[in-house]
This record gives structure tokens, sequence and C-alpha cells, in this order.
């Protein structure tokens, strides 16, 4: 495992006030998310370079797995809109990962006009070889954390998203105020 480095002291950025312990520290906060983003992210190009496929041939895969786990049935529409792609590009999509023998298609069973969609054993297997020990990984950090700690993460992660979604509707001045809330 890397070794951890202490974080640089926040520098004034160019919208907050670096002269304010508490913005100090909420600083500290999101420049340790942007760390986690950035490693996130590299691993998750590794991982496509490693399965020589796209993001979103990966995101599709991944998805599909996911939905046989919970035992849901998917097929070329529910994908799209899942992945936010047009029908088109599912089309290419789709042929692109049944002839790289990553999922098959077979037909619906009370509707014959419809596909039902399957990521292969051999999917299976690659993503579990390709991802398991990671996955591993962050799953021993966080059952380091105590409980107190796991619901503090969970409260700040559940509530910065609700502060970058487009459902935001609480205005406020950086830095300052409640955290933001949905409009109900």
């Amino acid at each position: 495992m890397p070794e951890r480095k202490e974080p640089e002291e926040p520098s004034a950025s160019f919208w907050y006030r670096a002269d304010d312990d508490e913005i100090v520290r909420a600083m500290r906060v999101l420049e340790s998310l942007r760390r986690f983003r950035a490693a996130d992210s590299a691993m998750r190009h590794r991982t496509q370079a490693e399965m020589d496929m796209n993001e979103t041939d990966l995101l599709a895969i991944r998805h599909l797995i996911a939905a046989e786990a919970r035992g849901s049935a998917v097929g070329p529409k529910d994908l799209s809109a899942v992945l936010g792609i047009s029908s088109a590009a599912t089309a290419k999509l789709l042929s692109r990962l049944v002839e790289s023998g990553h999922i098959r298609r077979e037909p619906h069973p009370s509707d014959r006009r419809a596909q039902l969609l399957h990521a292969t054993p051999g999917a299976h297997r690659e993503v579990r070889a390709t991802l398991s020990a990671m996955h591993g990984r962050m799953l021993d950090v966080a059952e380091g954390l105590s409980v107190a700690q796991q619901k503090a993460v969970i409260h700040f992660l559940d509530t910065l998203s609700l502060a970058v979604s487009a459902a935001v509707v609480t205005p406020r001045t950086p830095g300052r105020g409640p955290a933001p809330t949905l409009e109900r």
C-alpha cells in the first residue's frame, strides 16, 4: 500500500479565505475528497485498460452483474436509461459486448419482441479478477472505522451528494450557512 503523506496546508483558493480555521478544516476535507476522486479515477482507467474496454462498456457490465445479483431483469431500454445514452448508442454497445463475449442476449419470456441482457460467466470472472482485490482493500478501510465514524462518513457523503446534485434549491454563500436541502 502506498505510503500516506500528510496533506499540505490548504492555501487560499480563489473563492475561500484561508484565514478562518473553520474554512481551513473544511477545505482539508474537500482536498482529501479530491485526492480520493483522483485515485478512484486512476483506478477506473487502469481497470478499463486491463479489461480493454471503455467506461460505458464497464459500467454496462457492472450494472448487468449487479442486476443479476438482485434478481432483476435488464433489457436494452433499461440499460439506455441507466447509462444515459441513446438507443442507437446502446445498440452499438450491445453489439460490441456480445462480440467480445461479455454479454449475451436472450428473448424475453413473455414478449418475444423484447430482449433480456445477461453478463456471461467469463465477464463475471474477468470483473471479479480485476476488481475483487481493490474492493477488498476498500472494504478493509471501511471496516476499520468505528460505527460513529462510518455514520459520519455516510452522512457527509450523502449530504455532499445532495449539495452537488441538480435538485439543490437552497442557494448560499460558499463556506457559510446550513447545508443544502432538497425541495420536497
